[in-house]
């Protein structure tokens, strides 16, 4: 039998903890691309729409649909960017601040409870191995 690559392993690993997170998910009623569009608002604050389609690295039009569902729960709010009249801002709602911090809180408790199998010392290298690698690469 053939043994599985480095990144056989990680794509493993990585489904994994993608199909944890939907389950996490599920229950809020929030898509994966609402949840990293409101984890992104948590973390940076207020910002434009292209701003936001940045960090999370889709198209404009796809940030329309996730903020237009984010908007119709009642979890942002667009508003007039005062720097730019023609420009609007996307914001959290005090809900939308509570929703994030339940998946941050929840997706926080999956981890721990994922990485538990693994001794300490190979968490934090595992931790070292990963923080090296999203550091490298090219923006």
């Amino acid at each position: 039998m053939e043994e599985e690559s480095i990144s056989e392993l990680f794509w493993g690993v990585a489904r994994r903890l993608r199909h944890q997170s939907h389950e996490t998910l599920q229950p809020l009623g929030i898509t994966p691309g609402q949840a990293r569009a409101l984890t992104v608002l948590a973390r940076h604050g207020t910002m434009r729409p292209s701003e936001l389609s940045e960090h999370l690295k889709i198209a404009p039009r796809s940030t329309t649909e996730v903020v237009d569902g984010l908007e119709d729960r009642g979890l942002v709010e667009r508003l007039p960017d005062p720097a730019d009249r023609r420009a609007t801002l996307v914001e959290l709602t005090e809900a939308g601040g509570t929703v994030a911090e339940k998946i941050r809180a929840e997706r926080g408790a999956q981890g721990e409870r994922f990485f538990a199998a693994l001794p300490e010392a190979d968490r934090a290298e595992l931790a070292r191995i990963l923080a090296t690698l999203r550091a490298s690469e090219a923006p």
